[in-house]
């Protein structure tokens, strides 16, 4: 899962928590996972300001000598 798609679930949980007729057990779970994807989303996006191979690798993004942050 790279950034775009943490941040994509965290959207899709948020939604899902809103969407509850009340707070409930589920609800809250949703907000907690959604938490946990919108920081992993923010570490993807930060690695991408980084020029190391292993970085950009690790944001989902394929590494390419003439650009490491180009999506390959």
């Amino acid at each position: 899962m790279n950034g775009p798609d943490h941040y994509r679930e965290a959207e899709r949980l948020l939604q899902e928590a809103e969407s509850r007729e009340e707070p409930d057990s589920r609800a809250l779970w949703c907000l907690e996972v959604a938490k946990s994807h919108t920081a992993l989303a923010q570490v993807a996006a930060t690695a991408l300001d980084f020029d190391g191979r292993e970085w950009v690798e690790a944001a989902g993004r394929k590494f390419s000598s003439m650009s490491p942050i180009l999506p390959g």
